[in-house]
């Protein structure tokens, strides 16, 4: 059975190159974006790991926690930190889950759940379906889910924009369009009738067609709601 959108995200715990953690208890009241890898010295990974610790501030700024996985121990991990930090210019400042058991990678099901033996012994080929970033809410919920091939390497700015829709419309009954940025204009949700519409829009908005009702991007009621 694979994991999907609006299914709880499965706990575990894990130890990770911050110390050991108990995933749901980790996560709290924010959200969470756990993102992983096949292989430690990975080339895409490690710009991967080393842009998303440029761009933490804007993730702690949406009261995102962030965490990686890599099909490797946690010791590898540490030695990997030094190479992301000589040739990205960026160290990791957030968690590295070690998965060489494959728990992680299988509860998640990245991996088949018959897999097993020396994680040390997989080539990255072996591991290329760890290549997924999962968006959780606060209520512990899968929100998205992204899966990349081992050559292309991940757009995060893309999974900012993603979360601010995320966080826009689990506080307001609204949607995002087609490429839509965090101030544009955004769709009444179609569960929400006319009559109930015009008592939050009270100015109306623009409708080419009934079932599109635009208007302005209301104000986020805060980051730590979850639809």
């Amino acid at each position: 059975m694979s994991l999907q959108i609006g299914a709880e995200a499965p706990d575990f715990q894990a130890e990770t190159t911050q110390g050991p953690i108990s995933f749901h208890d980790w996560i709290g009241d924010s959200w969470a974006v756990l993102f992983s890898h096949p292989k430690d010295f990975t080339p895409v990974c490690t710009t991967e790991l080393g842009y998303m610790a440029k761009i933490k501030p804007e993730f702690d700024r949406r009261d995102v926690k962030i965490v990686g996985l890599s099909v490797d121990g946690v010791e590898n991990h540490e030695a990997w930190a030094k190479d992301i930090e000589e040739t990205q210019g960026a160290a990791p400042d957030y968690p590295i889950i070690g998965d060489a058991d494959f728990n992680v990678s299988k509860l998640y099901n990245m991996l088949p759940a018959a897999t097993s033996g020396d994680a040390a012994e997989r080539t990255p080929a072996d591991n290329q379906t760890v290549r997924n970033v999962f968006v959780i809410g606060p209520d512990k919920k899968v929100k998205l889910i992204l899966v990349y091939p081992m050559t292309t390497g991940r757009n995060f700015d893309e999974v900012l924009r993603v979360i601010d829709s995320l966080q826009l419309t689990a506080s307001h009954k609204v949607a995002t369009p087609a490429n839509w940025k965090d101030g544009d204009d955004v769709i009444i949700a179609g569960s929400v009738s006319d009559d109930e519409a015009k008592e939050t829009y009270p100015d109306g908005w623009e409708s080419p067609r009934p079932y599109l009702r635009i208007v302005p991007q209301p104000t986020k009621v805060g980051a730590g709601a979850a639809g």
